[in-house]
């Protein structure tokens, strides 16, 4: 039970090393690409510096299909961060559908992408496009990115955040990808494995980002 102060208040939890910053402490495992890892690590960057030590983001890698269990293992670690999720792509990943139906019993967020997190990237331009494998997906984007940043697209970018918002609209891409799950759902889709193209990569973002507009 956590001490009262000397006015009688609840206090919360007093830890020795760590205080936890009331926007939120976000961990997340994504898997060994290091598309995930920079747009995230880039998203985090990105934040004011006078709210860096109010909402902390931090960001894990680990095998595809480790993702739920490394998750588990940090919640255990650091039980007073509250903000677990996970982000992957489906990609050729067979168990695309049970991954995320555990995590989600878990209770942990799920930001995954179908087929591939460059269909969330596509949305920073105005449209998610109707692309139905990996291959084709990275290809089609590549040529998008090209045409309206003039730069080549490398997934390895550390920038890849900083460029999507300084070229796209992430706003809208929310708006976007958010229509286009709906659309699967209320089509009759019962499964992530059957909303191709889509993505809940979004709802985290918005997350995020709709603490910190409050705090500007």
């Amino acid at each position: 039970m956590a001490k009262k102060d000397r006015n009688g208040k609840r206090r919360g939890r007093e830890y020795s090393k760590h205080r936890v910053p009331d926007l939120g402490y976000y961990f997340v495992v994504t898997d060994t690409k290091a598309t995930e890892e920079n747009y995230l690590i880039g998203l985090r960057d990105s934040l004011p510096g006078r709210l860096q030590g109010r909402i902390v983001i931090k960001v894990s890698k680990s095998k595809t299909a480790n993702l739920v269990e490394s998750c588990k293992s940090q919640a255990v670690l650091e039980p007073q961060f509250g903000e677990p999720w996970i982000v992957f792509d489906r990609d050729q990943v067979s168990d695309f559908d049970e991954i995320i139906s555990k995590a989600e019993k878990e209770g942990f967020g799920v930001g995954w992408s179908n087929p591939c997190i460059e269909i969330w990237f596509d949305a920073y331009f105005g449209q998610m496009h109707g692309y139905y494998d990996s291959k084709q997906c990275c290809l089609r984007f590549a040529e998008t990115y090209e045409r309206k940043t003039g730069l080549e697209y490398d997934k390895a970018d550390t920038k890849i955040y900083e460029i999507l918002n300084r070229y796209g609209d992430e706003k809208n891409a929310i708006e976007i990808a958010e229509k286009r799950l709906q659309t699967h759902i209320s089509g009759g889709a019962e499964k992530p494995s059957e909303m191709v193209p889509a993505t809940t990569l979004h709802r985290l973002i918005e997350e995020i980002r709709t603490k910190t507009e409050i705090q500007k």
